[in-house]
């Protein structure tokens, strides 16, 4: 909450920021991760097939993990949908703040999300508990810190008044 000439006022969410965000750092996350895991993990289409897992189950892992269209399609859909929901969920934390606050607050959730998605999501999926690795956290953590800077240069600073007695 913030005074400007004695009038109470509070920020909102950019939502188009948000959604902005949510796509591009999806989008970078995933060709960032696709080129890594074909150099660390011998198959660029791991977690590909991971992500498409949670919807096609477990079938769509054992090797040879080349590309399908099916697969990748179905996990696009779900990456970014999870992409979108994640800079939500970032920029309701972070739009009060600066750049840094933005970078170091998306890196936590990032690795919030982490945690997640590997530990939780693992009592749903436990396929999912095989593959917590450091490459994994690092990818969600630079999501997180990446999705965040990206929402703060776009956030366009939007204030409504607080009335007396109300919100």
């Amino acid at each position: 909450m913030k005074s400007i000439r004695n009038i109470k006022v509070r920020q909102l969410v950019d939502w188009k920021a948000a959604l902005i965000a949510g796509l591009v750092g999806g989008l970078v996350s995933l060709a960032t991760n696709i080129f890594l895991s074909s150099r660390l993990l011998d198959s660029p289409w791991l977690l590909i097939r991971i992500i498409a897992s949670i919807l096609m189950g477990e079938g769509v892992l054992p090797p040879p993990a080349d590309f399908s269209w099916p697969v990748f399609l179905t996990s696009l859909f779900i990456h970014l949908l999870l992409s979108i929901l994640f800079a939500g969920l970032i920029a309701i934390v972070v739009h009060q703040w600066g750049i840094i606050i933005s970078f170091i607050g998306g890196a936590l959730m990032g690795l919030a999300f982490y945690a997640i998605a590997f530990y939780t999501f693992s009592m749903l999926f436990p396929w999912f508990y095989t593959f917590r690795s450091w490459i994994f956290l690092v990818m969600y953590i630079l999501y997180g810190a990446f999705t965040g800077s990206v929402y703060e240069l776009l956030e366009v600073e939007k204030y409504v008044e607080i009335k007396e007695g109300g919100a």
